[in-house]
């Protein structure tokens, strides 16, 4: 079985502003091929954290033209740039790139996706093909409008639509809202940080349930595996065996799907069947 982990990130600028994350000075690719090897992890989508080291898209693309078969990468730009709109129509062109990723969360950027400054990006990013991942649990309503008004625009939600910095019920208090996105065709959904959502011990039960909600609502070609594994707090493997082995209801074709295939499908990355 393919497994693909749909976020990872890597860099080399010094320690990540996130304290999340682990506070080391670089994570490489080498230092990430490594783990997923012992993992049991084939491939990864790096999503290069530029809030912390500005270099990271071309570490990214670096790292994707040495092992194609491998890495790929969702990259982003200054989205309030007038410059940046430039770079739409050519970015695939870059080794690796499959489309882009925002996270808006800087406190001047919180406001960005519902105030007007972004408005340009839906329609170039329909226009080029361009697969969006946005950590998008403050906005669920405006990707709602976004997936409406543009059909052919492939639209991913980051981390379940959960709010960062939170766990148990308190995690999933817009599931219903999140849920309701299902309904179109052009959104996906990352389940992603799954292990970051529970205070209790691995196989984290407590949220196999809301897990169970997303796979029955938007099917296992629109919910992706991953891990953000550098915030995990479990081994790589465990968010592996969350996924493979303490789920009973996800098994068969579907399992294929959701631990690699369908990301695969969803951003055109043609990877071998394993």
């Amino acid at each position: 079985m393919l497994i693909v982990d749909a976020q990872v990130h890597i860099w080399s600028s010094g320690k990540p502003t996130n304290a999340n994350h682990r506070q080391v000075a670089a994570f490489t690719k080498d230092d990430l091929l490594k783990e997923m090897d012992e993992a049991g992890v084939h491939a990864a989508v790096i999503h290069p954290p530029a809030s912390w080291d500005p270099n990271s898209n071309e570490l990214a693309v670096e790292a994707a033209r040495r092992h194609p078969d491998r890495l790929a990468i969702l990259g982003n730009f200054p989205l309030d740039r007038p410059e940046s709109r430039n770079l739409i129509d050519t970015w695939k062109q870059r080794p690796g790139m499959l489309g882009l990723r925002f996270v808006f969360l800087q406190p001047h950027q919180k406001t960005w996706p519902t105030d007007g400054t972004i408005d340009w990006l839906w329609p170039a990013a329909e226009r080029a093909q361009l697969p969006v991942a946005l950590l998008a649990g403050t906005f669920l309503p405006k990707v709602a409008q976004v997936a409406e008004r543009h059909p052919r625009l492939k639209l991913i939600i980051d981390h379940l639509g959960r709010s960062s910095g939170t766990k148990d019920d308190a995690a999933w208090t817009s599931l219903p809202e999140m849920l309701a996105l299902a309904k179109y065709p052009n959104v996906a959904i990352k389940a992603t940080g799954a292990p970051s959502y529970s205070s209790e011990p691995y196989p984290y039960r407590n949220i196999h349930g809301h897990l169970k909600a997303i796979y029955e609502a938007f099917g296992p070609a629109r919910m992706f595996w991953g891990t953000d594994i550098t915030r995990m707090p479990c081994s790589w493997r465990q968010c592996v065996t969350m996924f493979t082995e303490e789920l009973p209801w996800l098994k068969g074709r579907d399992l294929e799907l959701v631990m690699g295939r369908a990301v695969c499908d969803w951003l055109g990355w043609n990877l071998p069947a394993r």
